[in-house]
């Protein structure tokens, strides 16, 4: 029996039609066939193998934060990487982390301030794991963590293969790994510079404040629902609307068009549209995935009604048809 197989490996951890509502950041999902969790390099790469020999449905997952999964759960074996390791490369002035990702983000964050390592305080505050960082090449405040990867170790189930950061092909909110999601990342060497250990923190506070205000820490939601757009990739009579002081970085607030499509305080069920910001949607309660979905298809259709383009989501789809 597969699951026994799995259990079986040292650093694998098995569950049965476990409910993913409760490993992911909505709250929301029906069960997996299997939930598999290594914490090893070792284990992952054996359970990896063991599950494609089985030719049973399989899933990568990180730590849930944008992914929404339908009501009726996955049929599927979920694989997920739980090591957590995070070292300072050797030498007292080495500016580099080597961090495992099953890490969490805000772990990273808090490390590198400690080191006086510049570059991942703007990121504070943004949920999740390394691994799904590195996957959805995060950011915030102009900054992303393309800037600090030199390598990141990832396996399809035979051995592991380093990826040097053009290797990676980061783009806005996008990876290599995004298009191969049958791959697991298992770690990354991050390259900082120097800073001011004060600095970084005094930073750090007032993005977190920022942050939490915006996006309360026990809210069930993935941050904002929708990437932002490239200015240079709109249409011109598109571009044409856009107040100038909208763009930063050649990028407009996908927001900005939901307001003028007049989405704020649209709810269905338990699902609701924040009032204060336009592209944050969220569970206020019991809310379901299909209500979920359906907003979100709501929000799609209300600016392409208006503007003529659809959005693009940051959050990820799991156990829907279509």
């Amino acid at each position: 029996m597969l699951s026994r197989q799995l259990a079986s490996i040292p650093g694998v951890s098995v569950l049965a039609e476990e409910p993913l509502s409760r490993h992911t950041r909505f709250g929301l999902g029906g069960p997996a066939a299997l939930l598999c969790d290594a914490s090893t390099e070792a284990a992952c790469i054996e359970a990896f193998r063991i599950i494609q020999a089985s030719g049973a449905a399989r899933m990568i997952m990180g730590g849930g934060t944008n992914l929404v999964v339908s009501d009726a759960g996955v049929r599927s074996v979920i694989l997920r990487y739980s090591g957590a390791r995070i070292e300072r490369r050797t030498g007292e002035n080495d500016m580099r982390l080597r961090v495992d990702a099953g890490a969490v983000l805000q772990d990273v964050v808090d490390t590198s301030i400690r080191f006086g390592m510049k570059g991942l305080e703007t990121m504070t505050g943004i949920p999740g794991l390394v691994g799904g960082a590195l996957y959805g090449n995060a950011g915030a405040y102009g900054r992303s963590i393309m800037e600090l990867v030199e390598c990141v170790h990832a396996t399809d189930g035979n051995g592991i293969t380093a990826f040097r950061n053009e290797g990676c092909r980061f783009r806005y909110r996008s990876s290599i790994f995004k298009d191969r999601k049958q791959w697991v990342i298992l770690s990354t060497e991050l390259r900082f510079t120097a800073d001011d250990v004060a600095a970084l923190a005094e930073k750090a506070a007032g993005i977190r404040a920022i942050r939490d205000a915006k996006y309360p820490p026990d809210m069930k939601c993935a941050g904002s629902i929708f990437k932002n757009l490239l200015f240079a990739e709109l249409p011109p009579s598109v571009q044409a609307q856009v107040p100038p002081a909208l763009v930063r970085e050649g990028k407009v607030p996908s927001a900005w068009f939901l307001e003028q499509a007049g989405v704020k305080g649209l709810r269905r069920g338990d699902i609701q549209v924040a009032t204060y910001h336009a592209n944050l949607v969220y569970n206020d309660g019991a809310g379901t995935a299909a209500d979920l979905v359906w907003v979100i298809e709501e929000l799609k259709r209300r600016v392409y009604e208006r503007f003529g383009f659809y959005l693009e989501e940051e959050v990820q789809y799991a156990g829907f048809e279509g």
